[in-house]
């Protein structure tokens, strides 16, 4: 399949953009859709999905959260004689009691699992918990850099797992026959809480930076100071929650099976993304 070029939906987030760079650094063709960038793709113009799939044989599917547009994506897929398929899904996914989900993530992101074990493609699944770049470019980075993170997580835990793992996984099932039917749960090596998280990424800086837990009353309402709607502070408040609850404290062993070598650390992140200059003053 080398002479097709791979797709790579969601091209431009965080696992994304690293498996487009690693495959290119192999020397693949890639095509790198997203609703901005090289390749126009959007989930809800199904207009896009032809251009996207044509001449391709293998595919990292990075869904829509809150949709069930996986499988009519992957029917087409099949049609355009696709072969092999890596879907991006989330640990938890089968725990009912992980997450208050008023949006449908949960339930779209468990339609999209069976409809690719279903397609008949050779499917690999990605299930990466709680990622460690949610400091440095996602979900906590502003508050990270401004010295303070205050979330309703209490002294709760996570083995948060390095984004550059997860691509090589991904790039692994893409690219390399034994992963077909393999369903790979991503972690970092070890629980970390989010005290030690800041202060790691205090240490690798030279930066004072702190958490402070609040009460999730109390984190609405900071929300909703910042001009934030309730309704959407408390979708905020229901994210954090798995981590004040300890859910996403276990290991998990795919990064091993899937590349035959422990996951990064935590501390390995942080130094890293200190010095590729990842938290600006």
């Amino acid at each position: 399949m080398a002479e097709h070029p791979v797709l790579v939906t969601g091209a431009t987030g965080k696992s994304g953009r690293r498996v487009v760079a690693r495959l290119r650094a192999a020397g693949l063709p890639v095509r790198a859709a997203a609703r901005t960038g090289e390749h126009p793709f959007d989930w809800h113009d199904r207009g896009t999905w032809d251009a996207a799939l044509e001449g391709v044989r293998s595919a990292y599917v990075v869904q829509l959260d809150g949709t069930k547009l996986v499988r009519p994506f992957v029917e087409l897929a099949v049609r355009h004689g696709v072969r092999r398929v890596v879907l991006a899904s989330g640990r938890g996914i089968d725990d009912p009691d992980y997450v208050r989900d008023g949006g449908g993530v949960l339930e779209g992101l468990l339609d999209s699992e069976a409809a690719v074990r279903g397609s008949g493609l050779e499917w690999t699944i990605s299930r990466p918990g709680w990622f460690a770049q949610n400091f440095s470019e996602g979900f906590f980075a502003d508050a990270v850099r401004a010295g303070e993170l205050r979330l309703p997580a209490g002294d709760g835990a996570a083995s948060f797992v390095d984004a550059e793992d997860i691509a090589a996984v991904v790039v692994a099932a893409l690219t390399e026959d034994r992963h077909a039917g393999q369903v790979y749960e991503l972690s970092g090596p070890r629980a970390v809480t989010l005290a030690e998280a800041v202060a790691t990424i205090s240490g690798a800086t030279g930066r004072d930076i702190r958490y402070v837990p609040l009460s999730t009353e109390d984190y609405i309402a900071e929300l909703g100071g910042q001009g934030v709607p309730r309704a959407d502070a408390e979708v905020f408040a229901d994210v954090v929650e798995p981590l004040g609850k300890g859910a996403d404290e276990y290991v998990s062993d795919g990064v091993w099976r899937a590349l035959g070598r422990p996951p990064r650390t935590f501390a390995e992140f942080a130094a890293s993304t200190a010095a590729a200059g990842g938290w600006p003053a």
